[in-house]
């Protein structure tokens, strides 16, 4: 059915404005000043902001961790999503030694398909350059759509890969259109770090941030850019979260590199002292790169401001505090990494930073939306408001004050890392691809009504012009 968007204030990357939208056929058909259709649903958005519907670039549903499976998988993690204002997800796709890349995401497909209630892509792994998997991350790009490739710097004997691995990944991304993406940490030291704790009987959850400083942080991130510039490649750092990796991010850009950063809501409002709780409590904030001490949080508004760092991901991997994290009573390197925050992502964002004056109505739009569309080749299909894209859209409050609980939460872990938390503004109703899936704040779509999506290459058209100089 048509569906027309009234008496809404649009907003955008680039603009702030009041006019109608028409929706038809899963697209914005018009954008003008007093609309009407006969045949057309009239939703009136009186009071509340228009935004092109959230897209979050890092989330980990149904996936495996240290012996367990993130408690969200991708229905109840989408339908979370969608309540907090997010209509697109990228999900990370692990794969294995020995097998082919196709069969991981094989694996993703059978977890999501009929599941999810929006659109969803994924990223894929790459743990292993031999000569088979070079071979086939053409094919991944051309035939699967999927165009952004994951190297973790860090979990040494578990997921991390060596500096050649990465290189020759970053090589191959850049004669075939794909992005890199890099868990940047020091992993070789971050063992030692943990060994000499564990030793020491330092066992608690504080010590999984003091065997992970933010100096190894620094240093990977250097390390991929500098990578990333011999290749004359393209990379994506991943859930920044100190001074030490955001100078690397912007010395590279400086010099023309094209070297991207994302943060994540838990760095810009939560910092190291939640993991010295008492009573194990701290476990519920073990995640990694660490939470870091409160000095960087404004490290990372000043970046994003300023443009040094482009998105805003919630590296969203739930684990519930009973049967999940409390596998690491006894030993810090037990607690599954990650926490819940795909529902809070862009609330948390407009609350602390558009609310307090920390960047723009348009500056919020771009990280929660816009520059993620573009980097990871959905733009101009999703990312914007405009006659052509897809009608995923936000009707979002701006003044409706709330408090943070998991007993309001949709997410399908027992705590919230954000519990008690005061915030401004609220998603009312979502749209994607112009069908409600929550409408008056209620779940209205079914399981399933979400599409997986084909990815554009990485595009260096899309992103600001930059010169390479020489190394």
């Amino acid at each position: 059915m048509k569906k027309i968007i009234k008496n809404g204030t649009i907003v955008t990357a680039a603009d702030t404005y009041q006019a109608d939208v028409l929706i038809e056929n899963e697209k914005v058909k018009a954008i003008g000043n007093d609309l009407s259709d006969v045949y057309a649903e009239v939703i009136d958005a009186s009071g509340l902001y228009v935004f092109p519907g959230g897209i979050d670039p890092h989330t980990h549903m149904e996936m495996p961790f240290g012996g367990t499976v993130t408690k969200d998988d991708f229905e109840s993690g989408t339908i979370a999503a969608a309540h907090g204002g997010t209509t697109t997800i990228i999900d990370f796709c692990l794969t294995e030694k020995g097998k082919t890349l196709k069969s991981a995401l094989e694996k993703w497909h059978a977890k999501s398909e009929g599941r999810a209630v929006i659109d969803y892509g994924f990223h894929l792994q790459i743990v292993e350059a031999n000569e088979t998997v070079l071979q086939e991350i053409p094919s991944i790009i051309e035939e699967e759509g999927v165009t952004s490739f994951k190297v973790f710097m860090a979990y040494k004997n578990v997921l991390q890969a060596d500096d050649e691995t990465l290189f020759q990944t970053l090589i191959t991304a850049k004669d075939h259109g794909g992005l890199v993406m890099v868990h940047a940490e020091n992993g070789d030291v971050i063992e030692y770090l943990t060994q000499e704790a564990l030793k020491a009987g330092n066992t608690e959850p504080i010590y999984h941030a003091l065997t992970r400083p933010p100096e190894l942080e620094g240093e990977a991130t250097g390390r991929a850019a500098k990578l990333t510039a011999l290749a004359n490649s393209q990379l994506y750092v991943v859930h920044v979260t100190c001074k030490e990796a955001v100078e690397q991010i912007a010395e590279a850009r400086s010099k023309g590199f094209s070297v991207y950063g994302e943060t994540c809501p838990q760095y810009l409002v939560l910092d190291q002292t939640y993991m010295e709780k008492p009573n194990f409590e701290g476990a519920k904030y073990v995640w990694s790169p660490p939470l870091r001490d409160k000095s960087n949080q404004e490290v990372l508004w000043n970046a994003l401001k300023s443009g040094e760092l482009q998105t805003i991901g919630s590296d969203h991997c739930s684990f519930d505090f009973d049967g999940q994290k409390d596998l690491g009573k006894d030993d810090f390197t037990k607690i599954p990494n990650g926490g819940p925050f795909v529902e809070d992502r862009f609330s948390v964002l407009f609350s602390e930073g558009v609310k307090k004056g920390r960047i723009s109505l348009n500056q919020f739009v771009d990280m929660v939306s816009t520059q993620t569309a573009k980097l990871f080749g959905l733009f101009p299909q999703k990312g914007t408001i405009a006659p052509g894209t897809d009608a995923d859209i936000v009707l979002f409050d701006p003044n409706v004050e709330r408090t943070i609980s998991a007993n309001t939460h949709h997410m399908a872990v027992d705590y919230n890392a954000l519990e008690g938390m005061k915030i401004t503004g609220q998603p009312v109703t979502v749209l994607s691809r112009g069908e409600y899936v929550i409408k008056d704040k209620e779940l209205v779509a079914k399981p399933g009504t979400g599409k997986f999506l084909k990815r554009e290459k990485f595009n260096t058209v899309t992103q600001e012009d930059q010169k390479v100089e020489s190394i």
